[in-house]
This record gives C-alpha cells, structure tokens and sequence, in this order.
C-alpha cells in the first residue's frame, strides 16, 4: 500500500476515522488488513492512508456517497465496527467530508 493514497481529480469524499486503542489487541491487526483489501474490492474506493501513534487516524477515499454507504453496510465491514465499540477503541470518531480541492507533489 502506498503511504499516501494516488486519488483522481476533485471532487470526491474522504471518511476520516479517528480512534483512541484499548488495550485490548487479539485480532485487531488481522482485522484492520482485511478491512483494507476488503473496501479496496468495493465499488467506488479511491484510497486510503493511516497513521497511529497515540491517536490512530485513517482515512479512505471514495468517488461517491452511495460508495461510502454500501461499506458501511458490509457484512463483514458491520463485524469489525461491532468488535471496535466491544474491544479495540475507548473512544472513536468518524467523519465525511467532500474534497473540493487538492493538490501536493
């Protein structure tokens, strides 16, 4: 995986999620890796980029709402949402946000 996500032209949508880990770990690893090849299969995905140190972020890139919608409905998406409130995070927050510009090298 890149470390930062090759995304198309402005504009798009970008789901910011943002955790506090406990200190719970058993199968979280495994979990996270399968999310990423698992929304990487999903129609409309652009990217993703994470980062964790005491606060984990990540963000994944979407061409549509209705892209952001069905992978929140996943079946197996729906599981590890489930198991982070039960175990892995103390406290999260999620967000999404249109991207009207970007730019960078």
């Amino acid at each position: 995986m890149s470390l930062i996500a090759n995304t198309p032209n402005p504009p798009y949508y970008a789901v910011i999620f943002t955790s506090h880990r406990t200190e719970v770990d058993s199968g979280y690893g495994q979990m996270a890796d399968r999310m990423v090849e698992l929304a990487s299969k999903q129609p409309g995905f652009l990217g993703i980029e994470s980062a964790r140190e005491d606060v984990g972020i990540t963000v994944s890139y979407w061409s549509d709402l209705e892209s952001i919608r069905q992978w929140k409905a996943h079946a197996e998406h729906q599981q590890a949402q489930k198991l982070g409130h039960e175990k892995w995070y103390s406290s999260f927050k999620t967000r999404i946000s249109k991207v009207e510009r970007d730019y960078g090298i």
